[in-house]
Order: structure tokens, then sequence, then C-alpha cells
């Protein structure tokens, strides 16, 4: 009986007493990264849009691209920059989204709402309040399409970010 009582008492002193891995440059603590993916998950799945009212056509896409560009790549990367200096120091580290499938195989509407509500505690901020609706799912439809896009939205992407 005093084992279970013991438990809360020694978590709060692990908290208080500083052991808790609260910097960037620590460890994840046990089950720390699996748990956060899986609530993620549910809550995405749960929330995500059905269906898009931004279609992934040509002008989309380059629309797409300069959003994610501007915005998106300082953390998640360009096809010729895959890591910036902002990502290295980050935890969870920001996927890498134009290298490999990204969120190429992920429900469109996850990904949507995901860069319009953004993840707590990770960096990844909340959009909905800085793009429109159909910008959202213009870099949505970009980075969901980002395996198979035309050289107009690749050109785009690859190019400097405008001063702002």
């Amino acid at each position: 009986m005093f084992g279970f009582a013991a438990l809360p008492l020694l978590a709060l002193l692990y908290v208080f007493l500083g052991y808790a891995p609260v910097a960037t440059a620590d460890p994840p603590l046990p089950m720390e990264t699996y748990l956060a993916n899986r609530a993620l998950n549910a809550h995405a799945r749960k929330e995500m849009p059905k269906a898009s009212p931004v279609q992934p056509t040509e002008e989309n896409l380059a629309a797409g691209a300069k959003l994610y560009r501007d915005h998106c790549a300082v953390c998640h990367g360009k096809p010729d920059e895959p890591e910036g200096e902002l990502a290295k120091g980050m935890f969870p580290h920001p996927p890498q989204l134009l290298q490999g499938d990204g969120v190429t195989d992920d429900p469109l509407g996850e990904t949507y709402g995901i860069v319009a509500n953004g993840i707590r505690l990770t960096g990844m901020p909340a959009f909905r309040d800085s793009l429109s609706d159909a910008e959202l799912w213009q870099v949505s439809q970009f980075v969901a399409h980002a395996n198979e896009l035309p050289n107009s939205a690749r050109q785009i992407v690859v190019g400097p970010v405008p001063a702002h």
C-alpha cells in the first residue's frame, strides 16, 4: 500500500527537483514519443475534414509551394536543403516533409488539421489565424503531393525565401 502512495510523491519530487527532461537537447522520457504520437494521430483523425475544397491543380500546388517555402521550409526543409539550422535544435525533431514519403501517405484532412491547428509542445504553430482556409488547403495539397510535383511548384519551393 505504501508503495502505491509513494509513486505520486516520487513523481512530484522528480519534477520539482529539476530531474525531468525539459530542454530540447534532453532525451525523451520512456514511452514519451510513443504516447505523444498515438495521441496526435487519434486527435488528428477525429478532427480532420473529410474532403478538400481545393484540388491539387498546378496553380494550387504552385501557390502551396510558395506558402511552404515562406512558412514551413525553415523547419521542414527544402528538396535541396533537407534540414535548416533551426530544425537541428528542435525537440521533437520536425519531420523533413520533402524527403522520402513525408506526409504523402497521410490523409489530406489530417495534414490540413495539423497545419491549421499546430501541435502542442512541438514548435509546430497553428496557421489558422495567419493563413486563409484556401491557403491552408493549398499548402496541405502541396505536401501531400510532394513526390509528384509539377516543375512550376518545384522551382518555387527551391527558390530563396523572401526577406520579411
